[in-house]
């Protein structure tokens, strides 16, 4: 992974690999950002697999950001994503995902997938922003609270013919969405 500097109209950061050091900056972040957490050993059994992949986003030389993904033949599974609630809206996790959908190619990799909480809507406003859609839900998939999870997808250069003529998948979050962009 790069050494460079992002800065697409948001604070400058450093993407790189995630290391053992900056476990407890990572720690800090997830303790502050979900309700129900990774122990430091589910991190650390996760990142021990062969396909599994973890980076962070550095400013001044803080962890503000990190994410958990897994490499799979034809797809890439976000695990884990979170930025630092001071720095969130600033485009760290903008250039993260984009780090991410750089990953893909027309040859082998061609989308990116992940779980969100039904009841994350941040996160589901921020990964549509993204061009990700949902595509499937999850019934109580979330055992620690018997949530349900919506499966968001982001295809490398979503063809048209996924969808009819004028139509595109709906959800609670496109309605709120377009109610909002026609007022």
């Amino acid at each position: 992974m790069s050494l460079n500097q992002h800065s697409n109209q948001g604070t400058m950061v450093q993407i790189r690999w995630l290391i053992r050091r900056d476990m407890p900056e990572v720690l800090r972040i997830e303790q502050e950002s979900f309700e129900y957490t990774w122990t430091e050993e589910y991190f650390l059994s996760c990142l021990r697999q062969r396909n599994c992949i973890g980076m962070v986003a550095e400013h001044n030389n803080q962890i503000v950001g990190f994410m958990i993904y897994e490499l799979h033949k034809s797809m890439i599974q976000v695990l884990n994503f979170a930025v630092a609630p001071e720095f969130r809206q600033q485009g760290i996790g903008r250039q993260m995902v984009q780090r991410v959908v750089d990953k893909l190619s027309q040859q082998r990799r061609r989308e990116i997938v992940l779980e969100v909480r039904e009841t994350n809507l941040p996160a589901q406003l921020f990964f549509r922003k993204m061009d990700f859609r949902a595509v499937s839900v999850l019934r109580n998939y979330f055992e620690d609270a018997g949530e349900d999870a919506y499966v968001l997808q982001y295809r490398l250069e979503r063809a048209e013919q996924d969808f009819a003529p004028g139509l595109s998948p709906k959800s609670r979050i496109s309605n709120y969405l377009d109610a909002s962009d026609a007022a």
